[in-house]
């Protein structure tokens, strides 16, 4: 049965059941007042173990129960305890089954974080406007940093973080420390004097600016003006390491550099050592490697060499056995060459008696017919001899020479043409006159008619 349904009416007045009227509270509740903000401090904290929180806010004259599901209550960043101040997102409802007033919590944050939030916006607006965020007002980290520079409390954990870090990544990196406080009053003023500290002194390469993780009052000294104005004038590079991963401080925004827990800024700034330091390893591996396989090559070379190697002596036997055994083989190869040569020979020799002919007769005849061939050329020779005598005798007869040695002359005109007729000559030609012994030269004085 619902509530409406419990509802009688007597007479003209309308009488409610007890369910009924607590659900129209709840509902009229519910209606007026939307999810609001409620402040106070957390007094009588139970957790059953159905996971929900059960507790009451109160303030100096009065409280209110609350509860928050498990839903809600897995979801919360911190834990909570009595005595804690804490602003909660509440719906204002009432519970039926006992008629009680209370809040149901949507969320929880502490107290005053409102008013911190408000104050970053503004702050982080302004300081944006001014370009103190800008990409191009960072300074590159340095990748071999001589010296690396922190701040932050000496007895902070982010500290011990900060020093295990770059003991094992960069132990060869001096270390200088600008203690200063990182929370409570005066904090702010004091980290930016230890930065400026570091600027003024100027004896490292990079500066790691650092707090452990907490509430948003804890690093609200790195949400300061001055800490961020520090920063920006800074001439070394800065690390913001502050926080955990999911904290945002107005310091990260002005660094030159985020990271996200103070180990973090420690990686970073021994980042190039790290990296040379690995990069070395590898070509340390690398270069043991090679000697390695170099040393086994020459190894396996040395040992062939060793199978190869043997003692002179026995060197020298092993080739006196192979040289007389080459002087067996070349002596028995020389034995059969010959008697295979002799065998040929002697088959030639006889094949040649065979095949020779009967010169004897052949050369009594060739002697008679060289006797005979002597005879008839010398009796041709002599009538050759005998006509040839008779031709030149008879051809001394015909010669010119004899012609002109009986008297006669030969006359050749200039041109050495012979004269054989008066005709062909002038007076006063020159002639030359040859005879049978010298010549002469003379001139035609005279021509007469034959």
């Amino acid at each position: 049965m619902t509530a409406e349904s419990q509802t009688v009416k007597v007479g003209i007045e309308e009488i409610l059941s007890v369910s009924a009227l607590n659900h129209m509270a709840r509902q009229a509740l519910e209606s007026r007042f939307p999810l609001l903000w409620v402040s106070g401090e957390i007094s009588n904290l139970r957790r059953p173990s159905s996971g929900h929180l059960y507790f009451a806010l109160k303030d100096e004259d009065a409280q209110v129960d609350c509860v928050m599901f498990r839903g809600r209550a897995q979801l919360l960043p911190f834990r909570l305890q009595d005595g804690l101040r804490v602003e909660a997102r509440a719906l204002v409802t009432l519970y039926e089954a006992r008629g009680g007033f209370q809040l149901n919590i949507e969320s929880l944050r502490h107290a005053g974080i409102g008013a911190l939030f408000e104050a970053f916006a503004r702050l982080r607006e302004r300081l944006e406007k001014e370009g103190l965020f800008a990409p191009a007002r960072r300074l590159p980290l340095p990748r071999f940093p001589r010296r690396i520079g922190i701040v932050t409390s000496p007895q902070a954990a982010a500290l011990r973080d900060i020093l295990a870090a770059l003991a094992r990544r960069a132990p060869q990196v001096p270390l200088i420390l600008y203690p200063t406080p990182v929370q409570g009053e005066g904090a702010a003023a004091n980290i930016a004097g230890a930065i400026g500290l570091a600027a003024a002194r100027a004896e490292c390469d990079v500066l790691i600016v650092a707090r452990g993780g907490g509430s948003i009052e804890d690093l609200w000294a790195f949400n300061e003006e001055a800490v961020a104005r520090a920063i920006d004038a800074c001439p070394i590079p800065v690390i913001a390491g502050i926080g955990h991963e999911t904290d945002t401080t107005i310091a990260d925004l002005a660094a030159d550099c985020r990271a996200a827990t103070p180990t973090a800024a420690a990686d970073l700034a021994s980042a190039g050592w790290f990296e040379a330091q690995d990069a070395l390893s590898r070509l340390g591996v690398a270069l043991r490697t090679q000697m390695k396989r170099h040393l086994q090559e020459h190894m396996q070379r040395i040992d062939l060499l060793a199978r190869r190697l043997v003692h002179p002596g026995e060197r020298l036997g092993r080739l006196r056995a192979e040289t007389a055994h080459l002087a067996t083989r070349l002596a028995a190869g020389l034995r059969r060459r010959l008697g295979a040569a002799s065998a040929d020979l002697q088959r030639l020799d006889t094949r040649l008696a065979r095949g020779r002919p009967d010169v004897r007769h052949a050369r009594r005849d060739l002697n008679d017919l060289a006797a005979r061939l002597r005879a008839s050329l010398d009796g041709s020779l002599a009538q050759r001899q005998s006509r040839l005598s008779s031709l030149a005798a008879s051809l001394e007869h015909l010669s010119p020479r004899a012609v002109l040695g009986r008297g006669y002359s030969l006359v050749r005109k200039a041109d050495g043409s012979i004269v054989r007729d008066a005709q062909q000559l002038a007076v006063a030609e020159a002639v030359q006159l040859t005879f049978g012994s010298g010549a002469a030269e003379a001139q035609v004085t005279r021509l007469n008619d034959s």
